[in-house]
C-alpha cells in the first residue's frame, strides 16, 4: 500500500464546495442577525458555535482513546479523526464573536447582575474568561498538532515502536487534560449563564455529547468515503458494526449522565439547585424534554440494538446524521432557557449559526481530508483490519 493509492475521492472534493456554499449563506445570514437584533445572533451563534466545537474536540478525545486501548474500531476513522483535529485554529477563529461579546451574552459580566459568591466574582471576570479561553484552545490545538505530527511520521517510519509507545504516552495525559480543561470551558462558556445553579457532572455531559457527535460525523464520513475506490475494497459490515456498537455506549453512557444529574438534584430540592429543570420541564422546554427522552435516547437506543442497523450501509449514517441533529436540540434545550424564560421562540440566527459554522468547518474538514492518505499506512495492525473476513 502506498500513500498514493489511498487519496481522497472525489466525493470529499464534492463535500467541500457544497459545505463552502452552506456556509457563506449561513454566515451571512448571521451577519444580518448581527446588524439587527444582535442578541439573538450571539444566543443562536454560542448554540451553533458549540455543536461544531464538539465535533473536533469529539475527534480529538476518540483519537486519544483509540491510541490508548490500540482498538482496532479506530484504524479505519483515525485518519478523519486527525482531520477533524486539525480544524481546531479555524474554530479557535470562530470563537472570536463569542470572546469579544461577553458582556452581550453572560449576565455576570454585565453592570447590573444577580448576588455572586466571592469566589464566583473573582472567577468570573471578562479578563479571566478570556485568557482561559486562550489556554483551552492552546491545550487542545498543542495535543492535536502533537499526534498529528507522531502520526504522519509513523507512516514513514512503520517499524519504529518507539513512535507507537509515544502516541499512547501523550495520549494517556491527554485524555486526563482534555476532559479537565472542557470541563472548564462547559462551566466558563454554558454553565455561568446561571451562575446561581451548579452541578458537577456538567462536564462530564459534555464531554460525552461530543463523543457522540464526533462518532456520528465519523459514521458519516466512512460511508460516504466506502462509495468510491480506494476504501470500497477495504470497509466492511463488520467495521460499520464496530462503530455502531461505540454509538450505541455512547448513547446509553449520555442518558445515565443525563438521568443521574435529574436525579441527584430533584431529590435534593434545593430552591437554588432546581430552578434549572424547573425551566426546562415547563412550557415549550418541556417539549424540548420530552423530545429528547424519546428521540435522542430511545429510538436510537431501539434501532442501534439491532445487529442489521448497526451494519447496513443505508441505515447507520442515517441515525448518525439523526443525532448529530438532536445534538443541536439538546445543546439548545440546556442553554436556550436562560436567554427565554417565556419558551422557545425560533429565530432564522437559530439555523443560521450552525449552518454558517458547520458549513465553513465542513468544508476546511474535507480540505484537511484530502492533505493525507485515507488510512495510516505506518499502524502495524492495518493489515489485519483490511483483512476480508467476517465476524
Amino acid at each position: 500500500m502506498t500513500a498514493q493509492t489511498y487519496t481522497a475521492p472525489d466525493s470529499v472534493a464534492r463535500l467541500s464546495r457544497r459545505a463552502l456554499i452552506v456556509g457563506v449563506l449561513g454566515l451571512a445570514a448571521c451577519g444580518i442577525a448581527w446588524t439587527g437584533r444582535s442578541d439573538e445572533f450571539y444566543h443562536a451563534y454560542l448554540i451553533g458555535y458549540l455543536l461544531v466545537l464538539g465535533a473536533a474536540l469529539g475527534s480529538l478525545g476518540l483519537l486519544m482513546v483509540q491510541h490508548m486501548t490500540g482498538g482496532k474500531w479506530g484504524i479505519l476513522i483515525r485518519r478523519p479523526l486527525e482531520a477533524a483535529t486539525r480544524t481546531l485554529p479555524l474554530l479557535a477563529l470562530f470563537f472570536l464573536p463569542i470572546f469579544l461579546g461577553v458582556s452581550r451574552i453572560y449576565g455576570w459580566a454585565q453592570p447590573v447582575h444577580g448576588e455572586l459568591s466571592e469566589f464566583q466574582k473573582n472567577y468570573l471576570t471578562v479578563e479571566g474568561f478570556r485568557t482561559r479561553a486562550v489556554i483551552y484552545f492552546a491545550i487542545w490545538t498543542g495535543l492535536a498538532l502533537l499526534l498529528n505530527r507522531l502520526s504522519i511520521q509513523q507512516d514513514s517510519k512503520p517499524e519504529d515502536r518507539m513512535l507507537r509507545r509515544q502516541l499512547q504516552l501523550f495520549s494517556g495525559p491527554g485524555i486526563v487534560l482534555y476532559v479537565f480543561t472542557m470541563t472548564l470551558a462547559a462551566v466558563d462558556w454554558v454553565m455561568s449563564l446561571s451562575p446561581q445553579w451548579v452541578s458537577t457532572i456538567y462536564g462530564f455531559l459534555f464531554v460525552i455529547g461530543q463523543a457522540i457527535t464526533a462518532m456520528s460525523l465519523m459514521i458519516a464520513i466512512l460511508v460516504m468515503l466506502a462509495k468510491s475506490e480506494p476504501m470500497s475494497r477495504v470497509v466492511e459490515p463488520k467495521h460499520l458494526h464496530d462503530l455502531g456498537k461505540l454509538l450505541f455506549a455512547f448513547i446509553m453512557l449520555w442518558a445515565y449522565f443525563s438521568f443521574s444529574q435529574l436525579l441527584i438534584i430533584w431529590s435534593g430540592n434545593l430552591p437554588e439547585e432546581i430552578v434549572f429543570y424547573k425551566a426546562r420541564l415547563m412550557g415549550t422546554w418541556g417539549f424540548f424534554a420530552v423530545a429528547l427522552l424519546l428521540l435522542h435516547f430511545a429510538l436510537p437506543f431501539l434501532l442501534l440494538l439491532s445487529r442489521d442497523v448497526k451494519r447496513s450501509s443505508g441505515l447507520l449514517p442515517k441515525v448518525a446524521m439523526f443525532l448529530i441533529a438532536m445534538r443541536l436540540v439538546d445543546l439548545t434545550w440546556i442553554t436556550g432557557p436562560e436567554f427565554s424564560r417565556q419558551g422557545f421562540q425560533l429565530h432564522y440566527a437559530d439555523l443560521a449559526a450552525p449552518l454558517g459554522i458547520g458549513g465553513i468547518w465542513l468544508f476546511w474538514f474535507a480540505k484537511q481530508l484530502q492533505q493525507r492518505p485515507l488510512l495510516p499506512l505506518g499502524d502495524p495492525k492495518l493489515a489485519e483490519v483490511t483483512e476480508h473476513n467476517e465476524h
